[in-house]
This record gives structure tokens, sequence and C-alpha cells, in this order.
């Protein structure tokens, strides 16, 4: 266990620029520095890093972080890896704590512990810690549950694996029984305990009223997510039944539309091959990874979402799907390809890839080795010529019939394309297939064109939302936290508004309430990567990000006291209206006075 002030000092101690200098180099711009962004592939520089708070934010792919972060997501290495390169540069030694028992760890090896994270019960924050180390405990005691059951052993064997990549993957076991999880708890009988179990996902309550384990008599598989933390699990049975996978349900920390197996680990190797492949299955991964094909991820039991496509073209330019060549595989195929026409843009690349009849990757490459396997790779299709060889079956082009069909079917599909050379290049082939004028078919094409789908994908060109004093306030904290003691606390104690800038506010009040105590402790670095495992998380990135582009000229002060005053408008009228909207006569003195002090003020 590190303790949560060392890691402050070693944040303290080191010099974000100089860290990623090292590998990446850095040009200096104004007060920041710029570079490509390591995290996904482009020709103009949108990698910014802040010295004086001590953050990157790529503006390309949305990639934040500081120093440990970036060392994380560049190097794949596990949080507690990341800090002991990071003290090696600084010439600290990262010492240790001992935890009694497990509700009391803060599990690090797993991802970054934010400190902003409080004790008390109703915290989000503390709720997630919590839910984070049941999971750590359930993964070491299937880990090593699997140590003594020969007949998991005998299966992964069966399936060609080795110890090292079981080692490497985390695979464990969940052995057959109803409550063998209550043996990795000690305190498993309070209902604290239980409760957490049910909502990680790890045990199910029955009709009977009593618990037992999700995961019975299966292999399971650790899933990360890309902070390296585990937040759920895939089952695959050992003997015949149904399903044959298992995966977590949707919890707080696991939504499966959303994540993608092995990502994390992958994705230094994703970035020195320039690609990366989609698989259906953990097996698949794992086998293809034993291969030496380490850019492999997997969906997690679900079809391709357009969420999924959108993290996969953050990570590189070229995406292939790998699929089963029978008519599932045909059909998951497609429903990639649609959602994959929203996201794509000109320079990026998707392909599809097919595999002989009866195989899949796992058994492919057992079969034929990685050098056969990366061929298959290099003739993948390109999406526009899977997208019309499947247009095209069963449709007659000799027949003015079969050729309006073909419009018919394309047009929804090219309308959705963000890139406009792309969608260009599929006008023209399509007007080569049903020999109308590439004229005729933009005009069909671009009914909906320029409205509905240009409103659709770029939201952002639309005027921005004036900011709220709540925004500013939450921005000037994040930039100077010494104002934390200027905060006007009054304007708080009826803080009955609930929205995410509210709400977000109140968080980072605490924060530096609970751990900053004194002006000398605040941090000069960034704030918002404390907050990796919080719902505010993303607003305080975005808002974060915007104070790259500050200069030393503005005035804190003013902008502080002014916002401070804003809201203590927002709030007299808001007090106002509630007064006004009770009937006269159903005023108390008090309120009446009140009304009073509130119209002359």
């Amino acid at each position: 266990m590190i303790p949560q002030s060392f890691i402050h000092d070693l944040l303290g101690r080191s010099d974000i620029i100089d860290v990623i200098d090292r590998v990446i180099p850095l040009k200096k711009a104004g007060a920041n520095y710029i570079a490509c962004c390591p995290f996904h592939s482009e020709k103009t520089p949108s990698f910014t890093v802040s010295p004086a708070k001590q953050f990157y934010h790529c503006f390309g792919c949305g990639a934040h972080g500081n120093v440990i972060s970036f060392l994380m997501e560049y190097n794949g290495r596990a949080f507690v890896e990341a800090v002991g390169d990071l003290a090696a540069q600084a010439g600290m030694e990262v010492p240790a704590e001992q935890a009694d028992s497990y509700s009391e760890r803060r599990v690090l090896e797993s991802g970054f512990l934010s400190p902003g994270m409080t004790d008390e019960e109703n915290s989000p924050e503390a709720f997630s810690q919590r839910l984070y180390e049941t999971i750590i405990v359930a993964t070491r005691f299937y880990r090593e549950q699997l140590k003594t059951s020969n007949e998991a052993i005998a299966y992964l064997k069966k399936r060609g694996l080795t110890g090292e990549i079981a080692a490497r993957f985390a695979i464990g076991y969940a052995p057959a029984g109803w409550q063998n999880l209550s043996a990795a708890f000690p305190d498993y009988q309070s209902e604290a305990t239980k409760k957490l179990l049910v909502q990680a996902g790890l045990m199910v309550k029955g009709d009977n009223g009593k618990d037992y384990d999700r995961f019975r008599n299966r292999i399971m598989f650790p899933i990360l997510n890309q902070k390296a933390r585990i937040i759920g699990f895939g089952g695959r049975i050992l003997e015949q039944g149904e399903p044959k996978y298992l995966n977590t349900p949707e919890t707080s920390l696991f939504e499966k539309g959303r994540e993608l197996y092995n990502l994390f680990s992958a994705g230094k190797a994703i970035r020195e091959a320039g690609r990366i492949v989609v698989v259906e299955g953990y097996m698949d991964v794992i086998a293809l990874s034993q291969h030496g094909v380490n850019y492999v991820v997997a969906a997690l039991g679900t079809a391709i979402t357009d969420y999924h496509v959108q993290k996969l073209l953050r990570q590189t330019d070229n995406v292939i799907f790998c699929f089963d060549g029978d008519k599932a595989g045909k059909k998951a195929a497609w429903r990639a390809l649609e959602n994959s026409l929203l996201q794509l843009v000109d320079g990026k690349v998707i392909r599809f890839l097919f595999l002989p009849e009866g195989e899949d990757p796992d058994s492919y490459i057992h079969k034929s080795g990685k050098e056969a396997f990366e061929a298959l790779i290099r003739s993948a299709l390109p999406l526009s010529e899977f997208l019309f060889q499947t247009l095209l079956k069963g449709n007659d082009l000799k027949t003015s019939e079969g050729r309006a069909k073909l419009v018919r079917d394309a047009k929804p599909l090219i309308e959705k394309i963000a890139a406009p050379t792309l969608a260009l290049m599929l006008i023209k082939r399509l007007a080569e297939l049903t020999g109308a004028s590439q004229n005729e078919l933009e005009i069909l094409l671009q009914i909906k064109r320029g409205s509905e789908s240009s409103a659709r994908v770029r939201p952002s060109v639309l005027r921005q939302q004036p900011v709220t004093p709540y925004y500013w306030l939450i921005l000037i904290l994040l930039y100077s936290p010494a104002y934390i003691q200027k905060l006007d606390r009054n304007l708080f104690v009826k803080f009955e508004e609930d929205n995410e800038e509210i709400n977000a506010l109140r968080a980072l009040i605490a924060f530096l309430d609970v751990h900053f105590k004194n002006v000398g402790d605040l941090p000069a670095f960034s704030i918002a990567t404390y907050f990796c495992d919080s719902p505010h998380r993303a607003l305080l990135e975005k808002m974060e990000s915007e104070m790259l582009g500050w200069k030393e000229t503005i005035d804190l002060e003013a902008e502080f006291f002014g916002a401070q005053m804003k809201l203590r408008e927002v709030q007299r009228k808001q007090r106002m209206t509630e007064l006004h909207s009770k009937p006269l006569n159903m005023l108390t003195v008090e309120e009446r006075k009140e009304l009073q002090r509130l119209a002359v003020s």
C-alpha cells in the first residue's frame, strides 16, 4: 500500500514536462508545451502540457491526466509500477502501509486512488472505492482457487494456455457452489458487505432473500478500465451449460457498451503496430497475445457500439474488426459497420476480416501461427467494400428496380458518414454501379445531409451557453485552490439546487476542505486528476482544459468575487420568487421583513 502523502510529495517533486519530453519531444507554445498526441494518430499537434498545473490534455482525443497517469497509459503500466518508475526518477523510495482488513485497504495496484474520497457513507467516491476494493479481493480469491483446481488448470492447458499467459491476464476460477466468496470476506455476514458484493455484481439476491455467488464453476477473466482498475469479470463455464459466457451485470463501475477487454494492456502494442484488432471473445484475445499479436481487444459479450468505435479510433487510425465467417459473424460485422459511420473521419481506416468457416482467432492462430494470421489482417476488406458487397447480395443490377433498391439501401448509410471525402467516394462508387450521374445521386442523398446529419455530427459549432457562477467558481478553484480560503461559505448554507455543476462544486469544496486545510498544503498541480473515479471527472477535466488558454493577465481576484456577487444575486432573486409565490396573508412576520430587506438589497 502506498501512502497518499507520498503520492502528494512525489507529484510535487516531479516535473511533467521533463518526464514527457524524454519520450515525446515537446515544443514551447506560449505558457504551455505542445506535441502530436501519443494516444492517437494526428498530424497537427493537439496534445498540450501545462507546466504550471502539471497536467496534459489532448483536444483531439480527450486524453487528460497527470504525470502518473501518463506513465500508466503510455507505457501500459499499472499504478504501482508507474509510481515506482516516477519515484526512481525523482530519487525517492516508495514506502508501504499495512492494512488490518480488506475494508480498510486502498488497493492502489488497480489504479489511481483519489485523495478526494471520504469515509462518508453517502459519498459516491467513497462507495466506488469500496466497490473497487471488493472486486480486488474477489480477484485474488479467484486466482487462488485456480491454483488448487485441477479441473480448471486442465481446461486451460487443453485450450493451449501457458501458466505465464494466465498470470499476465490474472485469470482465475470461481468454484462450483453457492457461497464460496464468503470465505474471502471475514465480515461476510454484515449487511454492508453483502450490499457491496451485490452492487459489484459478484453476488445475486435470490427470491428467498438469500444471497448466492453469481459466478460458479467458471474460468474468470478480470476486466480492466483504461485506468488499469478492475471493474468486472467475464466467466466461461467449464462444463456444458448456458450461458457459456457470463459477464458482470451493469454496475456503477461497469457498462459493457463502453468497455473493451484488454484495451489498457494493449495500449503500447497498439501504438507500436499502428493498428488494433477487435475480436469477439476473451479466449481469442488471450490466444492471440500468447502468439505475439498483442494489439487486440474484444467487446464484452455485446455488439460493437458507437462508443466502442469512438474509443478505438482514439487509439489508432487503423481498426480491423475480426469476426467468424458464419451468418452470425456477418451480422455482427454489419452492426459494427453501421455504428462506425458516424464516428469516421477522413484519414481513419476501418476494415473487416472474416475467418475461414469453422475457425475463430483462437483456433486459427494455434493451427496456423502469427504470420498467417497477420497475413489475413493485411487482406481484410475495407469498410467501403464490405458495405457494397453486403448491399449487392440478392440485388439484380440489370434491372431498374434493382438499381433503385441499391440507391434506397445505400442512402441512409451514406447520410450517416461524417467523413466528407469518404462519403464522396461512396457516392462515386454508387454512381458506377447504378449508372446514375454523381450529381443526380448527390441531390437524392443530400436531402437530409445539410440539416439533421450536420447538426447531429457537429454540435460543437452551436453557440456556447452562458457560464454560470457555479461554473466560474469551479474554474477559479481549479486554477488557484488558495481561493478556497476566501470563499463565502454562507452562499452554500442553503445549497439545495441539484445539477451537475453544483454537485461538482460541492465535491470540489469538500475535497479542498478535507485534504488541504492549510494554504501551504494546497497543490500546485492538477486537481481534476484526483477525481478519476468520480462522476464529476469528465466535467472537471473539460473545465481544467479551458485553463490552458488563460493568460497571466487575468484578474482572478475580481473574477472570483464577481462570481460570488452574481451567485448572491441569483439566490436573492430565487428567494424573492419563493416568497412572492405565497399569499401575502400567509407570510410570517419574519418572512415579510426578509422580503422587504431583499427588495432593497
